[in-house]
């Protein structure tokens, strides 16, 4: 006799999936026209293909994937006019998300965030670029999702799905510079001084400073697509080996 528990297991492990894609996407593991299949992460996760063809199914709504003829599951290329929509979004979102976890971040994050700020410098010397985008997510969720506001969170988790695989474009040629000090700096500073404004102003600035360097990447992209692929192979290049 039927127990009526499968489905509810097969959907939370569906969700237990779907949400380890999603940070995957959102923290550029995944780069833009990576096809995922479903068979080899069925395999590398250790489950059945059903649950994780309900993740990538919900990710297809999600418009972080899109699914070609034949069941083909790739991650989205954003073009150049997605993109510049989507940072429009951020420059309002993510400073007010900010601003909420200003009084919520105790000394213990604070230091948390003041490492991965560090990691992502050492990573940046050292052109482990992979390992900078995951310490530059951390950075930005470690404050983010701190704000107590889980809608606004969530609207930010789905931004970041679409726009993380893009960061894959970010190095080297787009990599980050700065009028003044880096603008995590800022933010820490304005953080432990508990100084609303000066961390609204130095998260909105990390975005157009940071990421000026970027979007000419991207503007280059979308007049020559081409180059999308010659820019992933260098960044996929293995990186020196460092000094003894």
């Amino acid at each position: 006799m039927a127990t009526g528990t499968n489905p509810i297991e097969r959907s939370n492990l569906a969700s237990q999936i779907y949400e380890h894609l999603r940070e995957q996407l959102m923290s550029a593991t995944f780069q833009p026209g990576q096809r995922l299949k479903i068979r080899e992460l069925a395999k590398t996760m250790g489950t059945s293909e059903t649950p994780v063809r309900e993740a990538l199914i919900q990710l297809v709504r999600d418009h972080a994937l899109e699914m070609k003829a034949g069941h083909f599951i790739r991650v989205r290329m954003l073009s150049l006019a997605e993109y510049v929509e989507l940072r429009e979004i951020r420059l309002a979102l993510e400073p007010l998300a900010a601003e909420r976890a200003v009084p919520l971040l105790d000394d213990a994050a604070l230091g948390q965030l003041g490492e991965s700020h560090r990691l992502l410098m050492h990573a940046e010397k050292a052109r482990d670029y992979r390992a900078a985008l995951q310490h530059n997510f951390d950075f930005h969720f470690g404050i983010y999702r701190r704000s107590g506001m889980p809608q606004l969170t969530g609207l930010l988790d789905r931004i970041w799905m679409q726009v993380g695989p893009m960061m894959n474009f970010l190095y080297p040629h787009g990599h980050p510079h700065y009028d003044g000090v880096h603008q995590h700096l800022n933010v820490l500073r304005g953080l432990q001084a508990r100084d609303v404004k000066m961390v609204h102003e130095a998260i909105r600035n990390d975005l157009i400073e940071g990421g000026r360097g970027f979007v000419r990447v991207l503007q280059e992209i979308d007049a020559h697509p081409e180059r999308a692929d010659e820019l992933l192979a260098l960044r996929n290049q293995p990186r020196p080996a460092e000094s003894p």
